[in-house]
């Protein structure tokens, strides 16, 4: 733990020798905790200044850091270790940060202007058990649901759109449907049963 612990500590004096991060690395890709916990004790801070420096709103990157660190988790099977793992980790932090800035920049012009996007009830011909029973989808299943079923695009424009093999929305579909049949079949023994 002392080794660990040192190292944590040049990590984030950013003099670490790169052989120590690649070990942290490869010991996080291969599902050490510690190693992860690690590598997040090291860049925490240089990952919300990069976030602060873009946007200038504390709450906000915090939010957008740690945000890059959850997708730096779930991309660290891809990730070449024998690159410097900063960089690469600064580099998702930045885009999140000017994602959330054009988004802000969006909310705040259309929040200026007299909007014509009033919020609108959910759909008439959707009814309240069908908005619970979506909500309760994985939003890759919920997506492709509501834009086979309630837009009516075919499996392939939706493949197109989301830039995902058809293979890929056909199983989403399936799998999402099978998810909102169960449901419904639950709600209806549960009404049967009153």
């Amino acid at each position: 733990m002392g080794t660990e612990s040192g190292a944590i500590e040049r990590l984030a004096g950013g003099s670490a020798a790169p052989r120590q991060e690649r070990r942290l690395v490869r010991e996080a890709q291969q599902g050490s905790a510690t190693a992860m916990a690690s590598l997040y004790s090291a860049h925490w801070r240089s990952a919300y200044r990069a976030a602060y420096l873009v946007i200038h709103d504390p709450a906000a990157a915090e939010d957008v850091a740690q945000d890059a660190f959850l997708a730096a988790v779930d991309a660290l099977d891809r990730f070449d270790r024998r690159r410097p793992f900063g960089p690469w980790l600064h580099r998702i932090v930045v885009n999140r940060a000017l994602d959330w800035a054009r988004r802000e920049a969006l909310r705040r012009r259309v929040a200026r202007e007299e909007s014509v996007f009033e919020p609108l009830p959910p759909p008439q011909e959707i009814g309240g058990e069908m908005i619970a029973a979506l909500k309760e989808l994985p939003a890759e299943q919920r997506a492709v649901v509501v834009l086979r079923h309630l837009f009516e695009y075919t499996p392939g424009e939706i493949a197109e759109m989301l830039e995902l093999p058809r293979g890929t929305v056909n199983s989403r579909l399936r799998r999402g449907l099978d998810r909102l049949r169960e449901a419904a079949k639950t709600e209806l023994g549960t009404e049967v049963g009153r």
